[in-house]
């Protein structure tokens, strides 16, 4: 017999945009409280920020440079790590002699064992017609650490809520015997910048309801001259609440503006992603 259709499918970033939606004043004061000439007024910012969260409720596309280095840096680490060619970034060999190799490695798979890295200071990524340089000793410590790792992991669960059952859902980054890693790329970071995120209650929480019993998770960050950790461990009885309280608010906000959510598979439809 088949399973009653989940009410709704969400997904950790809508849970953070519809965060920072609520959040809206408090980073408004932290970019431009002290500025003499604002961008915009407190109130314009909080209706860029509400647009933006049904753009994303929306799935429209949008242009991102910083986007585009996150996502060309994850795949060269999975591509590390799995010894591969990538099927959505190319990726050349940056020599230390200007002229060398370039073109004769184009595609090739990207070890990184010491014999054949070291004379390679970087990795370029083209991806979606942007062109980013990333350092070899920063490819490698990531690719190492997460070495024999499953990339790239979808998981679900059902998680029940007072508007029926919700099906959570996302991608890990990187997934260990004992620990759950998302790699983040960032301009700049400060301490438990992403505490107030969801990936490490959803992720955790779908793995526990599949009879995977791990719950300490990693967001793995570099601004690409530092590296940095933010270490969470899933607890059921804490975290279970936190995480269905914004489902539930988050389908409160949904119900509200229906009108202007045009990509109903949140709705419970079919989904792909």
């Amino acid at each position: 017999m088949n399973s009653p259709q989940p009410k709704y499918r969400i997904y950790p970033s809508l849970l953070d945009a519809y965060t920072d939606y609520l959040k809206s004043d408090d980073i408004y004061e932290r970019y431009w409280g002290f500025s003499e000439n604002p961008p915009f007024s407190p109130e314009e910012f909080r209706e860029k920020q509400f647009h933006a969260l049904i753009d994303r409720i929306n799935r429209v596309p949008f242009e991102s440079e910083a986007a585009d280095k996150g996502t060309a840096f994850n795949e060269v680490v999975d591509c590390l790590i799995e010894n591969r060619k990538s099927n959505i970034v190319q990726v050349e060999r940056i020599y230390k002699k200007e002229q060398e190799g370039a073109c004769d490695n184009f595609g090739k798979p990207l070890y990184y064992d010491e014999y054949q890295t070291n004379e390679i200071v970087a990795l370029r990524a083209t991806y979606n017609n942007r062109q980013f340089d990333f350092p070899i000793s920063l490819c490698r410590e990531f690719a190492v650490y997460y070495k024999g790792a499953l990339t790239q992991q979808r998981v679900e669960a059902i998680l029940h809520t007072c508007f029926g059952d919700v099906l959570v859902y996302g991608v890990i980054d990187e997934l260990m015997p004992l620990s759950v890693h998302d790699i983040k790329t960032t301009g700049s970071y400060y301490v438990g910048k992403f505490k107030d995120h969801y990936q490490h209650l959803v992720y955790p929480y779908c793995l526990v309801e599949s009879g995977n019993d791990i719950r300490t998770f990693e967001y793995n960050v570099t601004d690409f001259k530092n590296t940095y950790t933010e270490t969470y461990v899933f607890n059921p009885e804490r975290d279970i609440p936190v995480l269905r309280e914004c489902v539930e608010d988050f389908i409160r906000f949904l119900n509200d503006n229906r009108n202007l959510i045009t990509d109903t598979k949140i709705f419970g439809g079919k989904e792909n992603a």
